[in-house]
C-alpha cells in the first residue's frame, strides 16, 4: 500500500502518554478495587456480593460513559474529553475515602466510570488507532500494554497502601496520585494530523484496515460496520464475564488460603506483568494473521485456563500460573480492539469502539458480581469460576460463528464474481 500520510513520530508520544493514563484509569476501575473487598467487610460487615457491586456500578457507568464520551470525542477532541477523565476519576477517588454507606460508593464508581474512565478508555484508544494507518495492531497493544499494567499495579500499590495506612488512607493517595500524573498526560493528547484532503485519512485508514480484514476473509467486500460491531458485541459479553471472574476475585481467593494481602495483590501484579507482553504479541500477531484469529486464539487460551484458579493452594503455584494465564488472556482486549478499527472507518471509529467495549463492560460488571454472589450461596469459588469457563465457550462459539460467516461470504463472492 503506499504511503497516503504522513506518520509522525508524535505518534508514539501519544501510544506511551495513553498506555499511561489507561495504567491508572483502568487499573482502578476494572480491578483495583478487589483490595478493597476483605477491609469493607471488616469495617462494616458488608457481604461480598455487595462490595463487588461497587464495582459492578463502576463498570456499567464505564460502559455508558464510553459510548457518550467516545461520540463527544468524535465531536471535539480528545484532549479535552480526557482532561475530563482525569480530573473526574481523581475526584471520586478522594470522595470515596470518606464514604460511609454502600450507596455512597456506588454513586461515586458509576460517576468514576462514566466521567472518569468512560472518558479515557474508548476516547485514548480510538485516537491511537486513528494516528496509524498502517500497524495499528502493535500501537494499539502497546496502549492497552499500559492498560495491563495498571491492572497489576494498582491493586498492588493499593494493598501495600491499605496494609500501611489502612484503606481511607489508600484511596486518597490513589486520588492524589491519579490528579498529579493524569492532568498533565491528557495535555500531550493531540489529534491526528489533517491532510489537505480530508477523506486522505479516511481513505488510508479504511485501505489500512482492509488490509487486516482481507486476512479475516473480508475480502473483496468487508463487512457493513453495524453487523460488525452488533457481532462483536455480543461476543464480548461472554468474553469478559468469563475476564472478569479471576481479575476481581483472585485476590480474596487467594486471601482465603490463608496468604496476605500484599501477596495476594502481588499475584495480580504478575498476572500483568505477563499480560504487557501478551498485548505486545497478540497486538502483533493481529497484524500478522488477522484479528479475528488473533482474539480467538487469546479467547481460547483464558477459557481452557481460567477453571483452574481454584485448583491452586500456595503462593508460588499461583505466582507461576499467573505467568502462564496472563500472557493469554491479555490478547483478548487487543484483539477486540483491532477488530473494532480493522471493521470501521475512520469517522465512526470511537463510536464503534464505544459500543463495543460498552458491552464488554457490561460482562465484566456481570462476571464481577456472579463471583461474589455465588461465593455467598455457595461458600466458595467452584460455581463462579465454573460460569466464567462456560461464558468463554460461549464467546468461542459466536466468533467461530462469526469466521465461518465470512468465510462463507467471501466464497459467494467469489462464486458470482
Amino acid at each position: 500500500m503506499s504511503k497516503l500520510v504522513s506518520e509522525p513520530m508524535y505518534r508514539w508520544v501519544i501510544v506511551l502518554a495513553s498506555a499511561v493514563m489507561l495504567a491508572f484509569g483502568m487499573g482502578v476501575m476494572v480491578n483495583g478495587f478487589s483490595v478493597f473487598f476483605i477491609p469493607l467487610h471488616e469495617e462494616f460487615g458488608w457481604q461480598r456480593g455487595s462490595v463487588s457491586f461497587i464495582n459492578f456500578t463502576g463498570v456499567i457507568g464505564l460502559a455508558l460513559g464510553g459510548v457518550v464520551m467516545g461520540r463527544l470525542a468524535d465531536r471535539t477532541t480528545t484532549q479535552r474529553v480526557s482532561l475530563i477523565g482525569a480530573i473526574a476519576l481523581g475526584l471520586c477517588l478522594l470522595m470515596a475515602a470518606w464514604a460511609e454507606a454502600l450507596w455512597q460508593f456506588y454513586v461515586l464508581f458509576f460517576v468514576a466510570g462514566f466521567l472518569g474512565a468512560g472518558s479515557l478508555f474508548t476516547p485514548l484508544i480510538a485516537n491511537v488507532g486513528n494516528w496509524f494507518t498502517r500497524g495499528a495492531g502493535l500501537a494499539l497493544g502497546i496502549a492497552s500494554a499500559g492498560q495491563a499494567l495498571g491492572q497489576g499495579g494498582v491493586p498492588f500499590g493499593t494493598a501495600v497502601l491499605i496494609g500501611a495506612m489502612g484503606w481511607r488512607e489508600a484511596l486518597t493517595v490513589l486520588g492524589l496520585i491519579t490528579l498529579a500524573a493524569l492532568v498533565p498526560l491528557a495535555m500531550l493528547i493531540r489529534q491526528p494530523p489533517k491532510s489537505t484532503n480530508p477523506q486522505t485519512m479516511d481513505l488510508a485508514a479504511d485501505q489500512a484496515g482492509a488490509v487486516g480484514a482481507e486476512r479475516e476473509g473480508l475480502s473483496p467486500v468487508p463487512l457493513p460496520p453495524p453487523v460488525a460491531v452488533t457481532w462483536l458485541s455480543v461476543a464480548v459479553v461472554f468474553c469478559c464475564t468469563c475476564m472478569s471472574v479471576p481479575l476481581m476475585h483472585v485476590v480474596p481467593l487467594i486471601q482465603g488460603r490463608g496468604i496476605a494481602l500484599e501477596d495476594a495483590g502481588s499475584v495480580v501484579l504478575v498476572m500483568m506483568i505477563a499480560g504487557i507482553a501478551g498485548r505486545l504479541v497478540f497486538g502483533k500477531l493481529a497484524d500478522v494473521i488477522g484479528p479475528i484469529k488473533a482474539y480467538m486464539l487469546a479467547s481460547f487460551w483464558q477459557t481452557a485456563l481460567v477453571f483452574f484458579f481454584i485448583q491452586l493452594e500456595t503462593l508460588d503455584a499461583f505466582y507461576l500460573f499467573a505467568m502462564v494465564y496472563g500472557f493469554g488472556y491479555a490478547g483478548v482486549m487487543t484483539g477486540i480492539i483491532v477488530c473494532v478499527h480493522a471493521m470501521t472507518p475512520l469517522s465512526q471509529r470511537a463510536s464503534a469502539l464505544g459500543i463495543v467495549v460498552l458491552f464488554a463492560w457490561v460482562g465484566h460488571g456481570i462476571g464481577g458480581y456472579q463471583g461474589g454472589y455465588f461465593f455467598d450461596l455457595t461458600g466458595d469459588y467452584t460455581l463462579s469460576f465454573g460460569n466464567a469457563a462456560l461464558a468463554g465457550v460461549v464467546n468461542l462459539i459466536i466468533m467461530g460463528t462469526l469466521y465461518l460467516t465470512i468465510a462463507r461470504r467471501r466464497a459467494s463472492l467469489a462464486i458470482a464474481g
